[in-house]
This record gives C-alpha cells, sequence and structure tokens, in this order.
C-alpha cells in the first residue's frame, strides 16, 4: 500500500486563498493561524486523552475492511470528534485516514490542525465542487488512503445521507464503514448539526457497522434507497453505541 508523506502538499480542487466573502490568506492571516495551532491541537487531545473510550463495538468490521485496503469511513457532522480518533488509532492496521476541507481562508485552520494530527488533506468542497472532490477522493483511496466521509456535511440537513459517499464507494470498488458514538455526559451545540462534546472524563462508545459494499450500475432510484439504508445504518450504530454505554 502505497502512502504519500506526511509533508506533502494538500490537494486543491479550488485556487488557493479565497473564500465566498473575498478574504485572502494574508501573510499576517498565516502566521496567525500557525501560532494557534498547536494550541487548538493541545486543546483536542486534551478532550481525546480525558474521555475514556470504555468499549469498541463492531471492532472486528474495522479489522475485517482494512485488511483488504483503504476504506471510506463515513459518520454523521456531529460525530467527528471521537470517530476520527478512532480512525487515527488504526494507524497499527494500515488506515491513512483523509479528510476534505474547504479551500477557502475559513478551511485554512482546519486543514493546518489536521496536518498536524496526521490527517491527509484534501482542499475542496463537497458542496461548490463536487465532481472535482469525488475525483480527489478517488485519487487518495488508489493512493491508500481511507477518505473520511461526513455525509450530512457541510451544511446540512442533519442526518441527510448525501450520495457522495455511496458514489465514491461505487466507484472505487471499496467499501464504506459506518460509524457512530454515544458519550456518557455531552454538550450539543446549538448550530445545524448539534455538534456532541463531550464533557472532560466522560465515557464514551464507538460504534462501527458492517463494511458496505455498493455495487455497480445503480439507477437514480436504486442510488436513492442506498442513501436511505446508510442513514439507517449510521442510526443503527448511534443505537448500538448508545444501548452499549447504558449496559455499563
Amino acid at each position: 500500500m502505497s502512502e504519500p508523506p506526511q509533508d506533502s502538499p494538500p490537494r486543491r480542487s479550488v485556487p488557493d486563498g479565497q473564500s465566498r466573502s473575498g478574504r485572502r490568506l494574508t501573510f499576517a492571516r498565516r502566521t496567525l493561524y500557525r501560532l494557534a495551532v498547536p494550541v487548538a491541537l493541545a486543546l483536542v487531545r486534551f478532550w481525546w486523552r480525558t474521555c475514556r473510550v470504555v468499549r469498541v463495538e463492531g471492532d472486528e468490521h474495522a479489522a475485517a475492511a482494512l485488511a483488504g485496503g483503504p476504506v471510506v469511513p463515513v459518520f454523521w457532522h456531529q460525530h467527528q470528534l471521537f470517530c476520527v480518533r478512532f480512525l487515527l488509532s488504526q494507524r497499527r492496521r494500515g488506515l491513512a485516514l483523509g479528510f476534505l476541507i474547504s479551500p477557502s481562508v475559513d478551511g485554512e485552520l482546519p486543514a493546518l490542525l489536521a496536518q498536524r494530527a496526521g490527517v491527509h488533506v484534501l482542499r475542496g468542497s463537497s458542496s461548490n465542487t463536487g465532481a472535482r472532490a469525488l475525483r480527489d477522493y478517488y485519487l487518495a483511496l488508489q493512493q491508500g488512503i481511507s477518505p473520511a466521509v461526513t455525509p450530512d456535511g457541510p451544511y446540512g440537513p442533519r442526518f441527510a445521507f448525501k450520495p457522495g459517499a455511496i458514489m465514491l464507494a461505487q466507484l472505487s470498488g471499496r467499501p464504506m464503514l459506518p460509524m457512530a458514538y454515544c458519550a456518557s455526559r455531552a454538550w450539543r451545540f446549538r448550530n445545524w448539526d448539534r455538534f456532541v462534546l463531550p464533557w472532560p472524563f466522560a465515557r464514551i462508545v464507538v460504534a462501527i457497522g458492517a463494511p458496505r459494499y455498493v455495487p455497480r450500475g445503480l439507477d437514480a432510484a436504486a442510488l436513492a434507497r442506498w442513501q436511505t439504508e446508510m442513514a439507517a445504518a449510521l442510526q443503527a450504530a448511534y443505537r448500538v453505541a448508545r444501548t452499549s454505554l447504558e449496559a455499563g
């Protein structure tokens, strides 16, 4: 399995340094972001270390899927924090995690943070450059990178499984790996995705569903059925995590 070097520049689907608002990535802003990254990364790692992952339900699904090469991890936008932590822990199984991050100025800080955490960054927008983003995802899979997809992101609606991950799995022949987690205590932000931020020292259960391989030749009706089925798979994974957590 080939893997690009960790210091390779992130691939971009649109021009550098631009945002919808027209802001530019100036030298001062870039310097500020680079100073902020260590602080932000320390905060994320603090959350990861203080919260205790007490169980991973369906770990055998991750092991089986990764034994065959890269995968397409899928989880709701609100579940990024500990799904990403689990995926980063799978380096021992050969997983190289990738993430699509906006090429705008607003995406620069998350991109720098992700790179420092060991994530392969693809700079693109699933909203504005969907076809090119799909191409970059596909090329990443060919290089042994597992590009994570939040199928209801980046702007919702919440829990609506958009077709990109399904199309990627169909084109590549690699499986989608549904994921979710549940925390014993957590804040839910009042934004569109109700982002889940566990309290420090909360107990966490991560749940992994069975890998899902997508056949070729889907028509529009079949694609819609897959969207419904995958949304149900993510909800089912969350219920497994919640039930396991409640059972102690």
